[in-house]
């Protein structure tokens, strides 16, 4: 399922703010906490912002049966790391085509 405004679908103009991604992800309420994540880990926005988008993914195919906050914990942070590696990778390949 494609979320309205990230920007992998193309129709981002870029100003949604993170808050606006957690609205739309219905993670509005897990926001302090993955920002509290992000920073133990140095994590930034743009990270947090593609690792939400990667979270909802995850939910929509498979939702947490029991402790929303623990899941959402250990799927956010495991999208952090992805979501680095990602950023990381298209970074380089835009360098690379130049």
């Amino acid at each position: 399922m494609k979320i309205p405004n990230h920007p992998n679908t193309g129709t981002c103009a870029g100003t949604n703010t993170l808050e606006d991604y957690f609205i739309q992800t219905y993670f509005l309420d897990l926001l302090p906490l993955a920002k509290q994540i992000a920073q133990n880990y140095g994590y930034g926005q743009v990270e947090m912002i593609e690792a939400v988008c990667k979270v909802y993914d995850k939910y929509t195919q498979y939702p947490p049966t029991h402790n929303r906050t623990a899941w959402f914990k250990t799927v956010f942070t495991e999208k952090l790391s992805e979501a680095r590696s990602d950023l990381l990778a298209f970074e380089a390949r835009r360098k690379f085509n130049r």
